[in-house]
């Protein structure tokens, strides 16, 4: 039986995928195309980073999604070097991309994580940016960013960036929203660090995405954020709130968490453990279970799930998702 409440589906294209066997670019645009043909995914999704963890660049990629399809959303899940970006750039590289599209795209940015795999430290050594100003870099970037989309003649003054009279032509028709990926609630953080974290996305964001979370978990993020955006003037109920997520449909569900943790240990270079990955980051075994998990995250209070497809054998696991799991949940 599905949830009553609603959800929209996005799929991750792998796109580090093609540095260890997992998946071609051919592969990632067929899968695309496939879920734009589909009735089930709204959006296609792709990762990025650029030294710490090598794969297909992100902005590229993208690009080539839009010229393959009409109907889709297309976003990063997250744009992790959104800092190491100088934002007149970025700017006027999205804005390109967003007409290419046909106004499809969000822009969902998040400062980088130092415990996300790969070796970031080095990645920001080598593009000469300190670590430690990410933070800034982000709140910077978005601002900017977000003038350029609406504004010509832009002037600003900040910590790191500075610059008089900027206009970025062509503009997109209508400017793309600017959501940031956050998990906060699982990091560990103290009471202050987590306030001021959705007291960004608050003041920032049009749109939260999240990860590494059980149900009960979000449950709970959602309601603190929910009375912070309150706060700030904004209405809960339509805030887009996404769960970045993983699935392995297999009837053997030690066989689908196996898969997994390779696949997961290949992408990000690091071990994780099954049991983290049971519990918090994988809808794995049959479709009932699948189905189950998906549920218990909408019910929570999840919009969106965006679903990377764990496995060597993409085209498999995205039929069996398209065809048997989504119809199950979305029913």
């Amino acid at each position: 039986m599905a949830t009553n409440k609603r959800a929209s589906f996005g799929i991750t294209l792998p796109n580090r995928g093609v540095t260890f066997g997992a998946t071609t670019p051919e592969e990632m645009l067929d899968l695309a195309a496939r879920a734009e043909a589909s009735e089930v995914f709204d959006s296609v999704w792709v990762g990025d980073s650029i030294l710490a963890k090598p794969r297909l660049e992100a902005i590229i990629l993208m690009t080539a999604v839009a010229a393959r399809t009409k109907r889709v959303k297309i976003a990063p899940g997250c744009l992790a070097s959104f800092p190491l970006r100088h934002p007149l750039l970025l700017a006027y590289q999205w804005a390109s991309m967003d007409l290419i599209s046909g106004g499809r795209t969000i822009l969902c940015v998040c400062k980088g994580d130092v415990a996300g795999g790969g070796d970031m430290v080095d990645e920001w050594r080598a593009m000469n940016v300190p670590l430690k100003s990410r933070h800034t870099r982000m709140e910077e970037g978005i601002r900017i960013v977000r003038r350029l989309f609406r504004e010509d003649n832009v002037s600003f003054k900040g910590q790191y960036y500075e610059f008089e009279n900027v206009t970025i032509a062509p503009k997109a028709k209508t400017p793309p929203p600017i959501w940031i990926a956050a998990n906060p609630h699982t990091a560990g953080v103290g009471p202050k660090t987590l306030e001021k974290v959705q007291q960004r996305i608050a003041r920032l964001a049009d749109g939260w995405m999240t990860t590494f979370m059980t149900p009960e978990m979000f449950r709970g993020a959602w309601a603190s954020l929910a009375r912070t955006l309150k706060e700030h003037g904004h209405d809960p109920e339509p805030y887009p709130r996404v769960m970045y997520y993983n699935v392995n449909v297999n009837e053997d569900k030690v066989k689908a968490l196996d898969e997994s943790k390779k696949f997961l240990d290949a992408y990000y270079m690091t071990d994780f453990s099954i049991e983290l990955l049971d519990t918090m980051w994988v809808a794995a075994g049959s479709v009932d279970q699948c189905a189950e998990r998906l549920r218990a995250f909408i019910d929570a209070g999840v919009n969106g799930i965006t679903l990377r497809l764990t496995s060597w054998d993409q085209q498999g696991q995205f039929r069996r998702v398209v065809e048997e799991l989504l119809p199950r949940v979305l029913g």
